[in-house]
């Protein structure tokens, strides 16, 4: 968990506070954290109350978005930080079109998941 800057907040279009995804997914706010303590969702403090975030792109109707978890273990293992991991989801990619989020919202995580493994070399 993570304070941003106002760079990579800006990037983002939408965020969600940890309850509103709990209800979304239909699970406790606990099982929230817990895929943020896993890896498998990215939370920055943000905003007056410096509360726990993800951003909105992330959660697709009642699932974690397809292919999320593993593009963001690729990243990780790149030694990306959890900031330069949300810059690189949503900076925009003229090769995909538009950015890797929004690419992973549309099922085409294989083409994320490709430009995401070659950033290790």
């Amino acid at each position: 968990m993570t304070e941003i800057d106002a760079k990579t907040d800006a990037l983002v279009p939408a965020w969600l506070y940890l309850p509103d995804i709990a209800e979304m997914l239909d699970v406790e706010v606990t099982r929230v954290r817990q895929l943020v303590k896993e890896g498998q969702l990215i939370a920055v403090r943000r905003g007056e109350n410096n509360a726990l975030q993800v951003p909105a792109a992330f959660i697709q109707g009642d699932k974690v978005v397809k292919g999320l978890t593993g593009t963001l273990t690729l990243l990780r293992d790149d030694g990306f930080t959890d900031e330069e991991m949300l810059e690189w989801l949503f900076t925009p990619d003229e090769s995909l079109p538009g950015t890797p989020a929004q690419a992973l919202g549309e099922n085409r995580g294989t083409e994320v998941k490709r430009r995401a493994q070659a950033l290790a070399v």
